[in-house]
């Protein structure tokens, strides 16, 4: 697996807290679930859990899991449960077989497991982790219902500077114009929502000479994306006078049928959010107006209007940076923190440093200021440079 190995050999944060795995066991005798991404950068995440002596159960998300990596990790002793499927009721099936082997600790992604969880609870889960803002979000009303530690990744300033303001621009950006060949120069981008990751996509956008604006319900976040530059017009003009549109917002039904009027001739539709709800396609291919869809390359779905007019979709309206035509996600270095972000949290969890009360909250300062003193003590070493 050449990609992967590649991978795994760029995850250097990771590949040093494995070696401490080893010799500490942190994971000795407990089951790991996972329902997350299954690609090579997730990979390197579930086999430094493994080496801290973990039983890894692991499913993928709607539509990302790729099968060179089920492959890989199924090779190395991980259980995978199920393959790639854009089906909600095959996922729903994964998910449920994953809470079956009743894990000890939850790496979530979505809130997928936890949600679960609490329609079936069992005393043996000590808690776990959620990756996401989505996430975050569905899983707040549950607190007390799960009761268990539950540290939220994507709250690390670590994995918002990183991770969201860095590598989803970047990966978002490239993302486009590996799918559509599409030059960006000049074209008319509107993100909607400048959260962290809007901030990053709206920010790759315009270095790479796109006229960028911003929609974002929020004022202080707008106001925010007007001091960094962009023009923030009221929704109707943000959506008619775009060429793409990016949706970043973790919300559902962000573009509808009902923008239909709105959207111009060749628009470009694409998410960036977890989810694949913030562009109705079903919505979209159901409008009395659209009388064909087509695919005229891979991962784009064009969708004619009676009126001549035509309507692009990225990936079905998932991910895109982690869907389509060979997806490679965000950069396996800002990965490499988040995940370490990860491991370290599961860890603390594991040996009861992390109390019941801390139910969908942040991850630690002492984490975030360990992660970020251990990266820049390896990058420093391998420059030479004194820690």
């Amino acid at each position: 697996m050449p990609n992967m190995n590649w991978i795994i050999q760029s995850c250097r944060l990771l590949a040093e807290t494995a070696r401490g795995f080893r010799r500490t066991r942190p994971f000795d005798g407990l089951t790991i679930g996972t329902a997350i991404h299954l690609e090579p950068k997730t990979a390197a995440l579930l086999l430094t859990l493994m080496e801290g002596g973990a039983r890894v159960v692991a499913t993928g998300n709607l539509m990302t899991t790729q099968p060179e990596t089920v492959a890989a990790l199924r090779s190395r002793g991980v259980k995978v449960v199920g393959e790639l499927t854009g089906d909600p009721e095959t996922h729903e099936s994964y998910l449920r077989e994953v809470l079956d082997h009743g894990p000890d600790l939850i790496l979530d992604n979505g809130g997928d497991l936890f949600a679960r969880f609490v329609k079936a609870p069992y005393d043996s889960l000590l808690g776990g982790t959620e990756e996401t803002t989505s996430g975050r979000e569905r899983l707040l009303p549950l607190r007390d219902r799960i009761n268990r530690p539950l540290l939220v990744i994507n709250d690390s300033p670590i994995k918002q500077m990183a991770e969201n303001e860095h590598a989803v621009g970047q990966s978002v950006l490239e993302s486009f114009m590996r799918i559509t060949n599409r030059a960006t120069n000049g074209r008319r981008v509107t993100v909607i929502g400048y959260g962290a990751c809007g901030r990053g996509v709206a920010g790759n956008f315009a270095r790479a000479h796109a006229r960028v604006s911003v929609l974002e319900s929020d004022p202080v976040r707008r106001l925010n994306a007007l001091f960094d530059g962009f023009a923030v017009p009221e929704r109707d003009r943000a959506i008619s006078s775009a060429d793409v549109i990016v949706t970043v917002t973790g919300s559902p039904g962000v573009i509808s049928a009902d923008d239909i009027p709105l959207l111009t001739d060749g628009v470009i539709l694409a998410n960036a959010g977890h989810l694949p709800w913030e562009i109705d396609v079903a919505g979209l291919l159901k409008h009395p107006d659209v009388v064909s869809c087509t695919e005229p390359t891979e991962g784009v779905k064009s969708l004619a209007l009676n009126d001549g007019k035509h309507i692009n979709v990225l990936t079905d309206g998932h991910i895109v940076n982690l869907s389509g035509p060979r997806p490679l996600g965000n950069s396996a270095e800002s990965m490499d923190l988040g995940f370490t972000l990860q491991a370290r949290c599961l860890e603390s969890i594991a040996r009861g440093h992390v109390s019941l009360g801390d139910c969908v909250v942040p991850v630690p300062r002492d984490i975030d200021a360990q992660v970020a003193r251990d990266y820049i003590a390896l990058v420093n070493r391998q420059a030479g440079l004194p820690g």
